[in-house]
């Protein structure tokens, strides 16, 4: 595991962790537990390549191995055989905790895997002895919730799936299964696509370095007058050629 950079305080270097878990059921206090942790890094709204992931033997309350029921099996694709020879959670919790410490969490519906993730957190504190003890995601991490962020941006709460589908990015992740670290993959596209209009432009102008975003450039009236290029007879008629295939086929062509 290489180390984690520490988080620069500009907006600029922000560090991002957008992360997702899958898990053996809903409620964690019914004795459920993570089977998989995925995590993508993201700098200055670009992705690094840099990622975390993990798949987790869930144990029960007798410490024995969870069994999970077929119907959750259908949504991750993780059966029991396959997380048999898997570590438990307290073999990489260290390491996960150094990948997302500092960082500020992207999560679609954050208080579900946050959920497991302090469960998860406080059964290892339990057994384990006090200097080894490891502090809860609040603690560590500041977080931001796409599923509300949906609800303010398009009305009410989206799932991944609608966000990936509005947002055109469903076509760049496979994702036959609800994989953790596929579902954080996409959901790292949903929110480049959902945040960019806070993404500002440069519209500072003036002498001094003036900062104010506000301010208007003025274009000098002695600038060379632009240059306008009207369509040729060709292209104007391959143009009405082509609108007219648009009308025959039932369209309405606004740039008639």
């Amino acid at each position: 595991m290489n180390n984690i950079t520490e988080t620069q305080d500009s907006e600029k270097d922000k560090r991002l962790i957008i992360l997702d878990t899958e898990t053996t059921g809903i409620n964690p206090r019914e004795g459920h537990r993570i089977v998989e942790i995925g995590c993508v890094e993201m700098i200055n709204r670009q992705l690094t390549g840099r990622t975390y992931h993990a798949y987790v033997k869930p144990l029960d309350q007798r410490g024995q191995v969870f069994q999970m029921e077929q119907e959750v099996i259908n949504i991750h694709g993780l059966t029991n055989e396959f997380l048999a020879d898997k570590p438990i959670f307290s073999q990489v919790v260290h390491e996960f905790i150094d990948f997302i410490r500092g960082a500020e969490l992207v999560i679609h519906n954050s208080k579900f895997d946050v959920g497991f993730m302090d469960h998860e957190f406080s059964l290892f504190n339990s057994m384990g002895r006090s200097q080894d003890k490891v502090p809860m995601t609040n603690d560590i991490c500041t977080i931001t919730d796409t599923l509300k962020v949906s609800k303010d941006e398009l009305g009410s709460p989206k799932t991944l799936d609608y966000l990936a589908r509005f947002y055109r990015v469903d076509k760049l992740v496979d994702r036959t299964y609800h994989g953790a670290l596929i579902d954080a993959q996409l959901l790292a596209y949903v929110y480049i696509e959902m945040t960019r209009k806070q993404s500002s432009f440069n519209l500072s102008a003036g002498d001094g370095g003036n900062a104010d975003g506000n301010a208007i450039r003025r274009i000098s009236s002695s600038r060379n007058k632009l240059k306008v290029i009207a369509a040729s007879a060709d292209e104007l008629e391959a143009h009405a050629d082509r609108v007219a295939v648009i009308a025959k086929k039932g369209g309405d062509p606004l740039w008639k």
